[in-house]
């Protein structure tokens, strides 16, 4: 897939976000590409997840796989800027990228898995279903 939409999430680095030594504590880039996620679907006009759930039954886009890459630490007081893409639809699942960078610089880099889901009725159970070519329109 040539050129896809990016999406700019930032986020602001707390002093609760690192660990003792001042330095970002790792799980943090997993939740802030979480966030980057979500903040990508609407970005591109996707209806909020509560909203999808009551018309068409989407739950969301739960995470399948995940791979992370770290190149250089961060720390509290900086302004951190999640990039994120869709860089693979399959029928059913789809592959998000996001570079997080420090002004322009490279930090950390993570792809994921994600499918679109419904739940089972009366279960607290999801399936996946195929992704829904109106909402994969709206994010090409």
């Amino acid at each position: 897939m040539s050129n896809p939409k990016t999406h700019i999430h930032r986020v602001d680095v707390h002093f609760g976000d690192c660990d003792p030594a001042g330095i970002v504590f790792f799980p943090n880039f997993s939740r802030w590409m979480d966030q980057a996620s979500l903040a990508y679907f609407m970005a591109c006009g996707v209806p909020p997840w509560r909203e999808l759930e009551a018309t068409r039954g989407i739950v969301g886009t739960p995470l399948l796989e995940i791979h992370t890459r770290f190149l250089r630490p961060a720390t509290y007081g900086q302004t951190l800027e999640v990039h994120t893409s869709v860089v693979e639809w399959r029928e059913k699942v789809l592959i998000q990228q996001h570079r997080i960078t420090r002004e322009g610089e490279l930090l950390c880099e993570g792809r994921e898995t994600r499918a679109f889901v419904v739940r089972l009725p009366g279960s607290y159970k999801m399936k996946s279903i195929p992704i829904p070519e109106d909402i994969k329109a709206l994010c090409l």
